[in-house]
C-alpha cells in the first residue's frame, strides 16, 4: 500500500507565442496526476475562452481587493493587466498528492520561489525570433502594434531563462512535450519521494 506524498509545485514560463499553453494542455492530458492552476486575471476574454476554464476573469477592483486580503501566492502586472495565483487552490491540490503547474512570468516565479523554495521551474524558448513572430501573427488576435510590443517584451522575458531549473526549446512540438513529461515523471521517482510513497514496502523488503 502506498502513502500519499504531497505533490510538487511547478512553474512554467515562456514569452508570449512560444507555445507554452499548448504544451501544458497536452502534458495534462498525458499525465493525470498533473493539475493546472487557473489564474485570476483582469484582461479581456479572448475568443474561445470561458471563465473558470482558461482564467478566472475579474475586475481590477476585485483583483486588488484579493491582493489586499493576501489571497494570492503570486501576482503581477503584465502589459496592462493583472494576473494572480490562488494560494488556497494550489495548497489543496498539493496536499492531495497532485503536481500543480503555474503558468506565470519570471516576476511571478521570483515571488513563488521565495514562498515555496522547493518548487521546480521550467522555461520554454522558441527556436528563433522569426518563429516567435510567425506564431504571434498566426493567432490573429492582436494588432500589429500589440505584436510589436510583445516581441520587445519577449526579449526581456527570455533574458531570465537562466533563473529556471529546466530549459526546453519548442521547435518540434512532440519532442518538447516528451521532454516536459520526462521532467514530471522523473521527479516523482526520486529517492525522497519513493521512500515516502513506498515506506511499508521498503521496510518489508529489508526486514
Amino acid at each position: 500500500m502506498t502513502q500519499t506524498v504531497p505533490g510538487t509545485l511547478y512553474i512554467v514560463a515562456a514569452p508570449s507565442g512560444a507555445g507554452k499553453s499548448s504544451l501544458v494542455n497536452a502534458l495534462i492530458k498525458r499525465l493525470p496526476f498533473v493539475y493546472l492552476s487557473i489564474s485570476h486575471t483582469t484582461r479581456q476574454v479572448r475568443p474561445g475562452e470561458t471563465d473558470g476554464d482558461h482564467y478566472h476573469f475579474t475586475t481590477t477592483d476585485e483583483f486588488l481587493d484579493m491582493v489586499g486580503r493576501g489571497e494570492f501566492l503570486e501576482h503581477a502586472q503584465v502589459f496592462d493587466n493583472y494576473y494572480g495565483t490562488s494560494q488556497v487552490y494550489v495548497q489543496r491540490q498539493l496536499d492531495a498528492g497532485h503536481d500543480v503547474i503555474l503558468e506565470i512570468d519570471w516576476q511571478g516565479a521570483q515571488q513563488v520561489r521565495k514562498l515555496m523554495p522547493d518548487c521546480k521551474s521550467i522555461f520554454i524558448l522558441p527556436p528563433s525570433r522569426e518563429a516567435l513572430l510567425e506564431r504571434l501573427e498566426k493567432r490573429q488576435q492582436d494588432s500589429a502594434d500589440v505584436i510589436e510590443r510583445r516581441m520587445r517584451d519577449a526579449v526581456s522575458e527570455m533574458s531570465h531563462y537562466a533563473e529556471f531549473d529546466y530549459l526546453i526549446i519548442n521547435d518540434d512540438f512532440y519532442k518538447a512535450l516528451d521532454e516536459l513529461c520526462t521532467i514530471f515523471t522523473a521527479n516523482r521517482v526520486t529517492i525522497d519521494q519513493q521512500k515516502q510513497r513506498y515506506d511499508s514496502l521498503i521496510e518489508q523488503l529489508l526486514n
